[in-house]
């Protein structure tokens, strides 16, 4: 997992070929101007999710995990706070192969940080993350996944 500003992305684009593209796509869009939806940085290697999702507690919020595929998470308009557990250290529960998702209702993560618009989250497969816990009645988001 890292936690950073999102213009320090370009330090940390030796850890995955893509994120190269990553980065140009964010230099070249607004992501608070881009419609909701799917935006294609690579074919389906490399795309941005463009999302309003309510702020949930901790209790609401659901832990999930990846085999293929990273996210970079960025909150855009309001703080975010996401939940942290290794993945090794998470029960067993069903893999979704079409979504590349595994999803983990119930369990609270062990560590939390916030984000603010800003910033970003890394989550590689490794990661157990919680996303979408916050206050804000609604928070608008961009979630990059990108093929590892």
């Amino acid at each position: 997992m890292i936690i950073d500003k999102i213009e320090n992305l370009k330090y940390y684009a030796s850890l995955n070929p893509l994120f190269t593209k990553v980065i140009d796509f964010l230099e070249k869009n607004d992501l608070n101007s881009l419609e909701n939806g799917k935006h294609i940085i690579d074919g389906k290697d490399c795309f941005v999710n463009i999302m309003d999702t309510p702020g949930k507690t901790v209790d609401e919020a659901v832990m999930e995990t990846h085999k293929n595929m990273l996210d970079i998470q960025i909150p855009l308009n309001a703080d975010e706070t996401y939940g942290y557990t290794p993945t090794v250290d998470l029960p067993d529960a069903p893999y979704n192969a079409e979504k590349d998702a595994t999803k983990y209702p119930g369990v609270k993560a062990e560590s939390f940080c916030i984000c603010h618009p800003g910033m970003m989250a890394i989550f590689f497969p490794q990661d157990g993350h919680q996303p979408c816990i916050g206050t804000a009645e609604s928070i608008h988001k961009a979630v990059v996944k990108v093929r590892c």
